[in-house]
């Protein structure tokens, strides 16, 4: 259990460090959030499927699914860019966002499984 926790924050650490490159990379717009959800959703699907597929290892499936990919993803800045697009009456582009948020990930992942 121990070892698990230390290979979460190993994992942790590098997709909080790859979000926080790629949200200033993008100027802290909200696409950089819409690719590190994107790429992560993607990532975590193709995990979770080779964890069911080619037994990877305890360690590996939760450094990368729980550490890298919890730490990679954002649900709360996502929720909060909707908001913020909404208010400054961008309704059209929010709604891009979500849409998209779920949808490309969803064909990606159905394409490539």
């Amino acid at each position: 259990m121990l070892l698990h926790l230390l290979f979460v924050a190993v994992g942790g650490f590098f997709g909080s460090v790859l979000r926080f490159f790629i949200s200033n990379l993008c100027q802290k717009h909200f696409t950089g959030t819409w690719i590190a959800n994107v790429s992560g959703a993607i990532l975590l699907a193709y995990l979770l499927h080779m964890h069911g597929t080619t037994g990877l290892g305890d360690i590996v499936f939760y450094m990368w699914t729980v550490g890298f990919c919890g730490a990679y993803t954002t649900f709360s800045t996502f929720g909060k860019e909707v908001i913020e697009l909404i208010v400054d009456k961008r309704a059209g582009t929010a709604i891009s966002y979500v849409a998209t948020s779920f949808i490309v990930p969803f064909l990606i992942v159905l394409f490539i499984l």
